[in-house]
């Protein structure tokens, strides 16, 4: 079998079979198949897509390249959740005691935040003492005994898929909803759960910008979920506005306590008991009703909270920061931003949720798929704000190394929408075309440089860094108070090794984040 021949097929649009996808990505991570043929696949599926047995073949294959994780001596109540990310989810710290709280088996393994979001890892890590290392004996052990523990993914879990999506991140390939689909799945096909709920976000501040494009996505894992034996549903979520209403790993944490002792904001609320909702009805093939009920219970009568605490108490977090939030760090510095002309600062969420199953004791239709159930919630449209009126305050919503992500991130957005705007513009000459496809991979690759620069450091000891690359300098921002000459020159030396900029244009500025 040729590599050459598996990008000709993909290439003419025709079906590989399981073997040559097996092939490809068995090739790619050993490294036998260079990036440049994985490169010209990847860009032949983005073109012709992949067939739904195409891309059930891949999901497998890639969850098979590494390590995963097998749930089965705890039946067939065990689940998991996902969302493709927003500013503001912290949805997980919600629902994961919520449902564990009503007897299901959580048993979870999350990752760290892409770009400006913190990950769920880096919500729970900002609670003092909370782990999310265990080894594979405390990890089973916890979830036996209090049905509930998420932890990191392990550095072996689906490494092709690891390889593949950094290879589509600088070729311009990421956003095709197969590969997309395939490679969110393949990740909770190897944590083992047997059934699976997914958030799929829309809006300006996801990925899936229209409700369509959601649509596609959440169909496609559904179908593959349901092709590697486990019960799903996939949720269609607004993302036009940052969910809740603080931003930032310990600001999250604080929110998601309030949610779970019954207040908070409304559209977090809605979204993580609808959530919830969803994963009881499919862990105990109940109906959806009855499922809302139980969620609906457990956070009137302090059940959830309960589990909360008990959960946080046995990976080692300070249940006394539960109790009293106000031990959690503040942000030292605040800023208000004011409006300078009437507008409105939040959409209505939760109108026009979608939910999409495709359990099989609840199929109805053949393919799998439920009619569209609206979900609207009940609340009010937002008020507008008039000039001079403070929008957001910082220091009570968004912490300042968050805000300067936000910033970073805002404007490679802006960068990459006008450029696949300009490529996917049939008016525009090839040279153009080209041309905005030779920015997008510097984007990209741009991108790329700054989070392996910010990890590196990260694995060094600083902790909370943001590397930005512009105009040919970096600006590196680092929670510190002061920083020694050793630690200027370590920084410098990293940054200049990642980024392939000199010395010179490279700034370091440290400043303080918390009290």
């Amino acid at each position: 079998m040729r590599m050459y021949d598996i990008i000709k097929n993909k290439r003419d649009n025709k079906e590989l079979t399981k073997e040559e996808i097996e092939f490809f990505v068995k090739g790619y991570t050993d490294g036998s198949i260079p990036d440049y043929q994985a490169s010209a696949l990847t860009m032949a599926i983005f073109f012709n897509g992949m067939t739904e047995k195409e891309t059930a073949a891949l999901t497998l294959a890639m969850a098979e390249s590494g390590d995963t994780v097998d749930l089965s001596i705890f039946g067939d109540k065990t689940v998991d959740k996902h969302s493709t990310g927003g500013v503001g989810d912290k949805t997980t710290l919600i629902v994961a005691p919520i449902v564990a709280s009503v007897g299901c088996i959580i048993a979870k393994m999350s990752g760290r935040g892409l770009g400006h979001t913190g990950g769920t890892v880096d919500k729970l890590e900002a609670i003092e003492g909370f782990n999310t290392s265990l080894t594979n004996k405390e990890f089973f052990e916890q979830v036996k005994n209090i049905s509930i523990s998420v932890v990191g993914q392990t550095g072996n879990l689906t490494p092709a898929d690891k390889k593949l999506y950094s290879l589509r991140d600088v070729t311009a390939t990421v956003d095709s909803i197969p590969l997309i689909a395939s490679s969110i799945m393949s990740k909770k096909i190897a944590a083992g759960a047997k059934n699976i709920v997914l958030d799929v976000k829309c809006g300006s501040g996801a990925f899936m910008k229209t409700p369509e494009e959601a649509r596609a996505l959440a169909e496609e894992m559904v179908k593959i979920g349901k092709n590697n034996g486990r019960n799903m549903a996939a949720i269609i979520t607004d993302m036009n506005t940052p969910l809740g209403k603080n931003i930032g790993n310990s600001l999250e944490v604080i929110e998601a306590i309030e949610i779970l002792k019954g207040n908070g904001a409304e559209d977090l609320k809605f979204v993580a008991s609808a959530l919830a909702t969803q994963i009881v009805a499919l862990s105990k093939n109940i109906p959806v009703t009855e499922a809302e009920d139980l969620v609906n219970d457990a956070i009137k009568s302090g059940k959830a909270f309960e589990k909360f605490k008990e959960w946080i108490s046995h990976q080692g977090g300070n249940e006394n920061w539960i109790e009293n939030p106000d031990l959690f760090p503040k942000a030292q510095y605040k800023e208000d931003i004011f409006a300078e002309n009437q507008a409105v600062s939040s959409a209505q969420k939760g109108e026009g949720t979608e939910v999409l199953q495709g359990s099989e004791e609840n199929m109805q239709n053949s393919d799998g798929l439920i009619d569209i159930e609206s979900m609207d919630s009940e609340i009010e449209d937002a008020d507008s704000n008039v000039p001079g009126e403070a929008v957001l305050t910082g220091g009570t919503t968004i912490s300042s190394i968050v805000a300067v992500k936000l910033k970073r991130e805002q404007s490679k957005s802006l960068q990459k929408s006008s450029l696949m705007e300009i490529i996917n513009n049939t008016g525009i000459s090839e040279v153009q075309k080209q041309d905005a496809i030779n920015k997008l991979l510097e984007v990209n690759s741009i991108s790329q440089k700054e989070a392996e620069a910010e990890l590196l450091l990260e694995a060094k000891g600083f902790t909370d860094v943001v590397v930005s690359i512009t105009d040919g300098s970096v600006d590196v921002v680092v929670n510190a108070a002061s920083l020694s000459d050793a630690d200027r020159a370590q920084i410098e030396d990293i940054v200049k090794r990642k980024t392939e900029i000199s010395a010179d244009k490279i700034i370091i500025m440290p400043f303080v984040e918390n009290n």
